[in-house]
């Protein structure tokens, strides 16, 4: 649904070692170029001795998602592609993940980064967990007072929460619904109103 998405449900750190390099993996949930940049900019500080640090990232849902992903200096395709496809294999968005590797003095061949990078990847993500996230409505109603109840039973069934609520004469709502609900709710509640709730 669109409505609906999986991402991490914490940021991770993990640390492996494959023939003396050590490959240190970071998750973070990211919802923009500007908190990606933030993220990378603090380990690369943080980690300024590395020798790499490769990453990839996956913003947004359907038709408008934003990725990218960089080898930093490895052989082409054996480290930003393979942390993305950790990433996506797992049907996640809003997340980045940053493999830093501090070389050891042992090549590990294409094959062998590409199996490192991944490893290194996978167990952060693991560590991450995942969580669902629904993408929600926020709804300002204004109804009269005796329809209060009725309302509440509505909310209810649509699993809408209320954020706030004003009583006077007339009952000033703020609810938050599923996108998804949207559309149903109001209507719902515009037929038992008769048409006298305000929503917007």
């Amino acid at each position: 649904m669109d409505d609906i998405y999986l991402t991490i449900a914490h940021p991770a750190k993990v640390e492996t070692k494959v023939k003396g390099s050590r490959f240190i993996a970071e998750t973070k949930m990211v919802e923009s170029g500007g908190e990606v940049l933030e993220f990378l900019k603090g380990i690369r500080k943080r980690e300024r001795a590395a020798t790499h640090h490769c990453y990839a990232y996956r913003i947004g849902r359907g038709q408008k998602v934003l990725f990218k992903y960089s080898d930093d200096g490895e052989p082409g395709g054996t480290a930003g592609k393979p942390i993305h496809d950790c990433i996506t294999g797992r049907n996640l968005t809003n997340v980045m993940a940053v493999v830093t590797r501090y070389f050891g003095g042992i090549k590990l061949g294409t094959g062998g980064l590409v199996r490192s990078y991944s490893a290194a990847a996978v167990r952060a993500l693991e560590e991450s967990g995942t969580k669902t996230v629904y993408i929600t409505d926020q709804l300002k109603m204004r109804i009269e007072f005796k329809y209060y109840d009725q309302i509440m039973k509505v909310l209810e069934k649509h699993k809408a929460e209320q954020i706030s609520s004003e009583f006077s004469e007339i009952v000033k709502l703020t609810v938050s619904v599923r996108k998804s609900k949207t559309n149903e709710l109001k209507n719902e509640i515009t037929n038992l109103t008769h048409g006298q709730a305000q929503i917007e």
